[in-house]
This record gives C-alpha cells, sequence and structure tokens, in this order.
C-alpha cells in the first residue's frame, strides 16, 4: 500500500480583503499540518476571492495577489498545497491554480473551461487556456529575483505520485481535464472551486467527483468557498473526497466558520489497480509534453489510521426547507459582518414576506450561535459592541434586529396583532408608527394641486402607492439612527409581475428573498411554524401570519383586498414564471402547459392570466433593474445583474399575445 493523507479546505474569503483571505489560508495549512495532511487542496482564487468583478483588471490587484502568494510559501513546509489565483501572463488574465511543494512554487495550471452562464462571468476577466499548451512564465519574488515556472495544461510527478487539476467549472463539462489526465495515469485530482449554493446542487456536486474518481481511477478532492463572499452568491462549502468511485469523506456544509479542513487517506496503489482492471487499449502519450517532474517524499501512513467520513452530513441530507434556513442564515451573517452594519432593522407588516425575512434574522443567530458557539460567534461580531455582553441568541435579537409594524386605516388588526406577536417570538425590538395622518397630507397636497378629490374609483393605483411610499421614509430614518441594513421584503412572484411599490415596499440596501417565490415562502413558514430545525427550532407564533390570506392592505378593508385576487393564484404565476422566463416558451405554449397543469380552471381564466403574466413582466422590467442586491439561490432568479436579463423596453410579445387571444379552445 502507498498511502497519503489528503485535504481539501473551505474557506469563507472575501473580495480583495488580503489580510483576511491570506489568514483563513495560513490557518487552514496550520490545520491541515496538525493532522498530518501531505496534500491540502484550497479552494479556486482563494487569495484574490472570486468575486473581484472588474477590479481583476487592476494591475494592482495582480501584483497583491502575487505578493500574498509568496508570503504564504514559508507556512508550507513538508506539504504539497495548491493555491488560487489570478495570473496575468502575455497580456490576458488566467484563471490558475498554483501548485506549491515544500515551500517552493512549481507551476501554475491555467483553468480551461471557464463559467459564462448565469450568474457567472468568468470571460469578462479571463481566457480559457488552450488544450496541451504549456509555456514560461516569470514571476519577481519578494527580494526582487526574477523566477521562471511552467503555466498551462499540465500535471506534476510529485515523488512517484501524479497529481492534475480540474478547476471547478472543468469537470462540470463533457470533455472535462480528467479524461487527459486519465491517459497519463494521474494518481490525484484537485479540484479547486468557487461553486455557489443553488437547492439539491450538493448531489450534482457529488456525482461528478465520484464518477471523475470512478472513470478516472484517481483520488478526487474537491474544496469550495464558503459563505457570503461578495454580496450575492452565497457558498456552501461542502469538502468531497473520493477514491475509485467511493465517497470517503465529505465536510459539513452552510457552516459559520473561517475555514475548515476536511482530511482522508488515499491507498494510491489500490487506485492505481482499479485503472489497471478498466483501462482499455490507447497510445501511450509523452509524458514528458505536460509533466512537471518533483523530487519530494511523502511520509510513511500508518494503514489503521482511520478516515474522516461524517457520516451524519453524508446520509442525512437537508430538507429544501431546513436548507433554505441555512443558506439565508449564513448568507445574512456574512453580510452584516462584512458591511460592519450594526444590526438589520424589518419593516413587519405581519405578512408573509416580511414575517420570512425576519425569520430568518433571529435563525442567523440560533444557528450561527450552535454552529459555532456564542463566543466565537461574538468575535466574529467584533466591531458591534451592543452584542458582546449578550449570552443568547435572544439578547441578541434584541439587540441586532428592530422591526416596525406601520399602519393606515386600511390596516387590520389581524396584521397588527400578527406582526406584535412575532417580533415578541423572536425578542427583536417592535415599534409601531401611525402614518395615517402622513398619507393624508400627501393626497391633500395633490388634491389642492389638480383641483379634485381623489377617489378609489379613479386613482386606485395612486391611492395604494402613497401608502407603501409614506412608509420607506420612517423606516429609512431608523435604520440611519441605528448605523443598521434596512432589508427589503420583496419576493421573486411579486418581481415577476412588478408588485411592489418601487422607493416603497422595495426600499432596502439588501432583499434577501427576492430569488424564492411566494409559494415557497408560505410553504416554509408553516413548516417553520410547525416543524422547524430537528421539530425544536421552531416558531409557533407564525400561526398568526400563516392563517391569512396575503394582502397588500392597502385598499378600504371593506374591498376584502387578497394579492391573489389582484394578480392570480400564486401556483398559477409561479408556474407561467417557470415556463415563460425560464424555460423561455411562448404565451400560447405557456397556456397549453397550464391547460394540462390546471384542469379544474377554465380555459378563459387561464388565458387572461397568461395575457397578463406576459403584459406585467414586459412594463416591469426597470423595477426589477432597480431592487436591492439579493441571494442568488437558484436557476430561477429573475436578478438582471446576476442572471435573468431583459430590455427595459420591448415590443412587449403583441403578436404572441395575439396569438393566444385568437387560439381556439
Amino acid at each position: 500500500m502507498k498511502l497519503i493523507k489528503v485535504a481539501g479546505a473551505v474557506l469563507n474569503q472575501t473580495p480583495l480583503d488580503w489580510d483576511n483571505n491570506k489568514r483563513n489560508i495560513l490557518s487552514a495549512i496550520e490545520s491541515a499540518k496538525k493532522q498530518n495532511v501531505s496534500i491540502l487542496c484550497l479552494p479556486e482564487l482563494c487569495i484574490t476571492g472570486y468575486g473581484c468583478e472588474d477590479a481583476f483588471y487592476a494591475q494592482g490587484v495582480h501584483k497583491m495577489a502575487l505578493q500574498i502568494l509568496h508570503e504564504i510559501l514559508p507556512y508550507t513546509e513538508k506539504m504539497t498545497v495548491c493555491v488560487g489565483l489570478p495570473l496575468l501572463f502575455q497580456n490576458r488574465i488566467f484563471n490558475t491554480a498554483c501548485l506549491i511543494i515544500d515551500q517552493k512554487i512549481i507551476g501554475f495550471v491555467a483553468k480551461r473551461f471557464l463559467a459564462g452562464n448565469g450568474i457567472h462571468y468568468e470571460p469578462r476577466w479571463f481566457t480559457p487556456w488552450t488544450e496541451d499548451v504549456i509555456a514560461d512564465i516569470e514571476i519577481t519574488d519578494l527580494e526582487g529575483n526574477i523566477q521562471k515556472y511552467a503555466i498551462g495544461d499540465i500535471y506534476f510527478n510529485v515523488g512517484g505520485v501524479k497529481i492534475g487539476f480540474e478547476i471547478c467549472e472543468d469537470a462540470w463539462v463533457a470533455n472535462r481535464p480528467g479524461r487527459k489526465l486519465y491517459r497519463h495515469g494521474v494518481d490525484i485530482i484537485l479540484n479547486p472551486s468557487a461553486s455557489h449554493f443553488a437547492f439539491d446542487k450538493l448531489e450534482t456536486r457529488k456525482r461528478f467527483v465520484l464518477e471523475g474518481s470512478r472513470a478516472f481511477g484517481v483520488g478526487y478532492i474537491y474544496a469550495n468557498l464558503l459563505g457570503n463572499e461578495a454580496g450575492r452568491a452565497i457558498y456552501d462549502g461542502g469538502t468531497l473526497i473520493a477514491s475509485s468511485g467511493n465517497l470517503l469523506a465529505i465536510g459539513e456544509r452552510l457552516t459559520f466558520d473561517d475555514f475548515r479542513v476536511t482530511t482522508a487517506v488515499l491507498d494510491i496503489e489500490e487506485a492505481r489497480m482499479t485503472q489497471a482492471q478498466s483501462s482499455s487499449f490507447f497510445n501511450v502519450p509523452d509524458l514528458q509534453e505536460s509533466c512537471l517532474m518533483v523530487d519530494f517524499e511523502y511520509p510513511e501512513i500508518q494503514p489503521e489510521l482511520p478516515q474522516n467520513r461524517d457520516k451524519h452530513w453524508e446520509t442525512s441530507p437537508f430538507l429544501q426547507e431546513e436548507e433554505f434556513a441555512r443558506v439565508l442564515a449564513l448568507g445574512l451573517f456574512d453580510y452584516l459582518r462584512k458591511s460592519y452594519s450594526q444590526g438589520f432593522v424589518v419593516s413587519l407588516s405581519g405578512g408573509a414576506d416580511s414575517s420570512a425575512v425576519a425569520c430568518c434574522c433571529f435563525l442567523m443567530l440560533k444557528l450561527g450561535i450552535e454552529n459555532i458557539g456564542i463566543e466565537v460567534f461574538k468575535k466574529k461580531l467584533g466591531y458591534l459592541k451592543a452584542v458582546q455582553n449578550c449570552q443568547t441568541a435572544e439578547e441578541m435579537a434584541n439587540q441586532i434586529i428592530t422591526t416596525a409594524y406601520q399602519p393606515t386605516e386600511n390596516s387590520s388588526d389581524t396584521t397588527r396583532n400578527a406582526a406584535s406577536r412575532l417580533a415578541k417570538a423572536i425578542n427583536a425590538q417592535f415599534f409601531e408608527f401611525n402614518i395615517n395622518n402622513v398619507v393624508k397630507e400627501y393626497s391633500q397636497i395633490i388634491t389642492k394641486s389638480i383641483g379634485r378629490e381623489l377617489s378609489w374609483e379613479t386613482d386606485d393605483i395612486a391611492l395604494q402607492n402613497i401608502q407603501a411610499r409614506v412608509r420607506s421614509p420612517s423606516i429609512w430614518m431608523l435604520t440611519n439612527i441605528r448605523g443598521a441594513l434596512l432589508l427589503s421584503t420583496s419576493n421573486r412572484s411579486e418581481a415577476a409581475v412588478g408588485y411592489a411599490t418601487m422607493d416603497g415596499d422595495t426600499s432596502g440596501g439588501l432583499s434577501p428573498i427576492a430569488g424564492i417565490d411566494k409559494a415557497f415562502l408560505r410553504k416554509w413558514l408553516q413548516w417553520l411554524e410547525n416543524e422547524g430545525i430537528d421539530n425544536i427550532l421552531k416558531i409557533p407564533a407564525l400561526n398568526a401570519v400563516n392563517i391569512q390570506q396575503p394582502t397588500a392592505e392597502l385598499r378600504p378593508q371593506e374591498s376584502k383586498q387578497t394579492d391573489e385576487d389582484d394578480l392570480m393564484p400564486y401556483e398559477v404565476l409561479d408556474s407561467i414564471e417557470g415556463a415563460a422566463i425560464r424555460d423561455k416558451k411562448m404565451p400560447l405554449e405557456c397556456f397549453q402547459m397550464l391547460r394540462m397543469e390546471y384542469p379544474n380552471y377554465s380555459p378563459e381564466k387561464l388565458k387572461e392570466w397568461t395575457t397578463k403574466f406576459f403584459k406585467l413582466w414586459c412594463r416591469n422590467q426597470w423595477k426589477r433593474e432597480r431592487y436591492a442586491p439579493s441571494f442568488h439561490l437558484d436557476d430561477k432568479n429573475l436578478d438582471p445583474k446576476t442572471w435573468c436579463r431583459f430590455p427595459i423596453l420591448s415590443g412587449g410579445f403583441q403578436r404572441e399575445l395575439k396569438a393566444l387571444e385568437m387560439y381556439e379552445v
């Protein structure tokens, strides 16, 4: 047997936060050393941070990245470590993984396949490396000496152990580099990644790691980023280590750590025999063309060393409701501390959306403290003096979470009671600002100016919107007094059809649920009321929210206004949105889909709702362009800055809607 102890580390990095990023890298290296790890894989672009955007074009960023790389070298004694950074070469920028062995840079592998769809924008900054091309790059070290290193499509023979790379997207394509590495008889593939969270994505990662290790007969180490790195994308961590189709270790996901190291022991000779048994005839390539030879001796590992397999996390994946709770909690925590905000403010209406946001703030405290302990949690919020003497999540909630209910004469006791009960349940500060007189004053100003009285018959939208807009200045004022972050409460279903008041309920610096549909949020609130995490962390006070029909409460109470009367059933709205926006179906195709999916509704009603959706979608793109930053959680996001781009001005599907109108049923 040839046993080697390997590890992958997840890191909670921040773009351009050089000292923090370096500290996390060195902490991971030190932790791996203490566990006698020989080969450590760190995430993609972990020196700079993945989400640097156009800062990748700054020359100073590349100089600093190389300086940090050289500062890391002394800490890698008797180890093999890969570190990700951008590299400027021949007036092009490449996404590279640097292999360090025993305090020396050995070479740089450049990413061949760039992620350029959806939330990803890598081709804007990086150039894909060409297969089989190797070059030399000259880099100045800290002493001012020029050193020459290999860069390109290469692998390494380190003391007789062959190490190759697939950098994130490289492993997600059909012609993945592992195919060629297999032909070269590579023993270990390292995959430094920056793979953002999405529902059920872990299973996809498991498949490409397991299939890669099985098909190529290798040990496979996948290391991801962790946390809310740059604002929108949240990384869930989850190191994966496999060998010859067997999962050896899986790291805990969605933790509040700065770093976490997951280890396993690879039997290199066993993997080689797997290759020998599965290989078919092929011509042996010229190994010298793409291989760097390194003299290095790995320490002997005792066969009885146990595997570091975390069976709980492998065999008990999160339910989607719990996964949502954990990813929002982590995303909010990192956004809070990295923006140095003094807490969160929520305009709590007593409805589903604002209640979901407030609950997520509370879950941030409960899950974070449960995960890393209250002292570490407070240390990570060291700048926030108000929480340093707190001993429980509830005490912290009273310092961090501020809510305000802002009624008018159209508000009901139902929503007032729901808001106050929820605020009490999560121990948030709760205020009530009656804005009715302010609304009337604005209405009187306009009445005097235009020379007529306003009425619900002639001015319905204006009278609704002024109530939502008047709530904005007061909640912003409270936010500024607190030095906090105002959270917008709009959801994805509302964003799709513009059912929100710009500069009213859309006000905020962060919109955490703007990527989630209303139907899921309602289901999630019911789960949080009745089940929660492990049937312990639940909030029964949500019953007062969950028994309601969603309503904006902007018309007089006798009108019995509901969201679904204004729009359509949310389940239908979400189905049309999925077909029209995600699947790019035309109005007639959406209608035909709806007839099969919802046979209980009349064809005339389904036609009406389909037409309404497309008209509202087209005329409200300008609103989506102005929404506060939102978390990216799945492939249905409507954020035009990261996922779903649509013209602000368009033809409005007029010909397509005419075809739907003329279609006989």
